[in-house]
């Protein structure tokens, strides 16, 4: 093995060849570089943001942050203003005289259901 790597080291042509056919095989650069082109090579030589699944298939689990987000609210443990804000309305409203708010208000009243 060692013949070969003293073959591939000699400045002959066809040991310049094979040192650049072994690179082009192994993706590595086929002539020597200097610093400032071999960052340009690993740049490109990375995986693409838009192909890396870490980012792309990235999806929030939203509907059980929320229901942990309601049970942490009930426990004190999460403070959600908004929803803060809109009972403090409503107790202000009923401190007032007016009817509470419904909550569901059903579907509206020309899309009731028709019997056919």
């Amino acid at each position: 093995m060692s013949k070969y790597v003293e073959l591939a080291k000699l400045p002959t042509n066809y040991a310049k060849r094979m040192n650049r056919l072994s690179n082009r095989i192994f993706g590595e650069v086929l002539r020597p570089t200097d610093n400032k082109s071999m960052k340009v090579v690993t740049l490109f030589s990375e995986k693409p943001v838009n192909k890396d699944p870490a980012i792309v298939d990235y999806y929030p689990r939203h509907v059980e942050i929320g229901s942990l987000m309601k049970h942490l609210r009930a426990y004190g443990l999460f403070r959600n203003e908004h929803l803060d804000f809109k009972e403090e309305i409503e107790r202000q409203r009923i401190l007032k005289g007016k009817k509470p708010r419904r909550k569901y208000q059903g579907p509206p009243k020309g899309e009731t259901k028709k019997k056919e």
